[in-house]
């Protein structure tokens, strides 16, 4: 196993709160002098089922502490799903279903093991031991946090000053959360930003109960295509990680330079020496950002996919975006119209090229549409409703339209 200070090294990498690093030097000195590795818990709510690269921020630290020869366990929460996690949410979140939980529980078993090793990860499930608690057993666990601390919490403490509602159940989601880490004797518990006060019960609740407190350790939110906001399916900028090979690459190709630098950092394998090497090179005009990002891309679908898939999506990309020409491969769908000309946005939308006609409207405004290879910059443009077309949005979306 590698020394403290080298574990420590790759630990901390894009680690945004450490609490504590001494803590945890302690506990790595003792596992490498017993030989008994470090369990490290990181809990997740079923709450949809698939993940983005955002998710995956989270997995892939998990994924260092499995490098380093600890014990990774992913708890996923069947029974906090139940609840609903209020962290970061302005509205009390309604509780899924035992269906939902079960269903979306079996997805992210899947989707995980792209990332960790399945012969190395403990999948546990929380309603294990949450399930056997008594109504007398949740009332002593309730009586160890007062109304007070809990409204130390950000966003119960806006929504409080807000008059917005805040359920009593929710005020136990922390404190179950912080008794998993109980029942688990965790060493270190791994978390989203958002998720700093419930990890910090977990070390409250161990250290009532005897138990030596867990280190926790949290990650940031990862920016989205955009740059700017978390990655967010709501707000269109995520590379989900069962996306086509194709669209992964395209959309990491599409980030910005200094955007594929925090992707590296968060979310590559190679080492740090080797990314400041990349950034040095690239300051010194030796590499090209585009040689940077094309690496970072292939690396990310070898990840989902495969490596003969990514140096294919690479073969494509290069075919449309810097030799502009057709891809291999277009979808075709048939529309079936007793009109004689088809408004375009409407046309964009029959398609499942845009989701509406005002964002067909937007998409022709940006001079993002084409058809038969011709720029449209009439948002009230229609198009004859007879033979086929193709159609192009954006820099990726083809689509060969038929009519019948």
């Amino acid at each position: 196993m590698k020394s403290v200070a080298e574990q420590i090294a790759l630990i901390e990498r894009g680690v945004v709160d450490f609490h504590s690093k001494e803590e945890l030097a302690k506990k790595l000195t003792r596992s490498l002098e017993t030989g008994t590795p470090l369990i490290v818990k990181a809990g997740f709510d079923p709450t949809a089922p698939d993940l983005h690269l955002g998710h995956t921020v989270l997995v892939q630290k998990m994924r260092h502490f499995q490098q380093l020869g600890h014990s990774v366990h992913f708890l996923i929460g069947d029974f906090t799903g139940l609840i609903g996690d209020p962290s970061g949410k302005s509205e009390t979140r309604p509780p899924l279903t035992p269906e939902d939980v079960k269903r979306n529980a079996e997805t992210y078993k899947e989707q995980i093991f792209k990332i960790l090793d399945p012969e190395k990860t403990k999948v546990v499930f929380n309603s294990t031991w949450l399930g056997t608690l008594t109504s007398f057993d949740m009332i002593r666990l309730a009586s160890e946090l007062t109304v007070a601390r809990m409204l130390e919490r950000e966003d119960f403490k806006k929504r409080f000053e807000a008059n917005r509602p805040i359920s009593i159940h929710e005020f136990l989601y922390p404190l179950i959360q912080g008794y998993d880490s109980v029942a688990m004797k965790a060493d270190v518990e791994l978390g989203g930003t958002d998720q700093l006060f419930n990890l910090l019960m977990g070390r409250d609740l161990q250290r009532s109960r005897g138990l030596e407190p867990q280190v926790v350790l949290t990650v940031p939110l990862l920016e989205g295509l955009d740059g700017v906001n978390k990655m967010s399916k709501s707000l269109g900028n995520y590379i989900g990680i069962y996306e086509s090979a194709g669209s992964i690459f395209g959309k990491v190709m599409s980030i910005s330079d200094d955007l594929m630098f925090r992707y590296y950092e968060l979310l590559s394998d190679l080492s740090m020496a080797e990314i400041e090497n990349m950034k040095c090179q690239i300051g010194k005009g030796e590499l090209h950002p585009k040689v940077a990002k094309v690496q970072l891309a292939k690396e990310i679908v070898t990840r989902f996919h495969s490596a003969i898939a990514a140096d294919e999506a690479e073969r494509a990309f290069e075919q449309v975006f810097s030799r502009h020409e057709l891809p291999d491969v277009i979808d075709e769908v048939k529309i079936a119209t007793t009109e004689t000309d088809l408004w375009i946005p409407k046309l964009l939308v029959s398609a499942g090229l845009v989701k509406s006609t005002s964002d067909g409207r937007r998409m022709i405004q940006q001079h993002a549409v084409s058809i038969d290879g011709e720029r449209i910059s009439d948002v009230n443009g229609t198009v004859p409703a007879t033979g086929s077309v193709l159609v192009k949005v954006g820099k990726r979306k083809f689509c060969r339209i038929s009519f019948v």
